[in-house]
C-alpha cells in the first residue's frame, strides 16, 4: 500500500464532529498516511475547550503533530484569537486571512472536509 497524503479541513464547532476528525487522522496515521488536520470556520472555537479540558484525542493530534494550522481570520472574527495565538498551534492566513486548501493540494494532499 502508497503512503498517501490528507488534509483534514474542520470547518464545524460541534465537539462531536470534530471528535470523528480527530478519529479519522489518528486512524489515516496508524495506517501510514501523513495526515494535516486544518481548523477553519467555528472549528476555531475548540481549541480552547479541548486543550483546557485535556482531550485525549486532541491531546494526540498535538503530541503526533497532526494539527497543521488554525484560521486567523476566522479566531479574530470569533473571539478567540488571543487564545490560539497562544495555543501553540501555527496561524496560517495565506488566503485573505484563511488557510489556502491549494496550499495543500500543491504538496500533494487530498482535501476532505468535516
Amino acid at each position: 500500500m502508497s503512503t498517501m497524503k490528507y488534509a483534514l479541513f474542520a470547518f464545524r464547532g460541534d465537539p462531536m464532529c470534530f471528535i470523528h476528525v480527530m478519529l479519522n487522522a489518528l486512524d489515516l496515521k496508524s495506517a501510514g498516511h501523513e495526515v494535516k488536520v486544518v481548523l477553519e470556520g467555528e472549528a476555531v472555537k475548540l481549541i480552547k475547550p479541548m486543550q483546557e479540558d485535556n482531550n485525549p484525542l486532541f491531546k494526540k493530534l498535538q503530541d503526533q503533530g497532526l494539527i497543521d494550522c488554525v484560521c486567523r481570520a476566522c479566531s479574530a472574527k470569533l473571539g478567540v484569537l488571543e487564545y490560539n495565538e497562544q495555543s501553540g498551534i501555527r496561524l496560517a492566513d495565506e488566503m485573505s486571512g484563511h488557510p489556502a486548501m491549494s496550499t495543500y493540494i500543491a504538496q500533494g494532499c487530498e482535501i476532505i472536509t468535516f
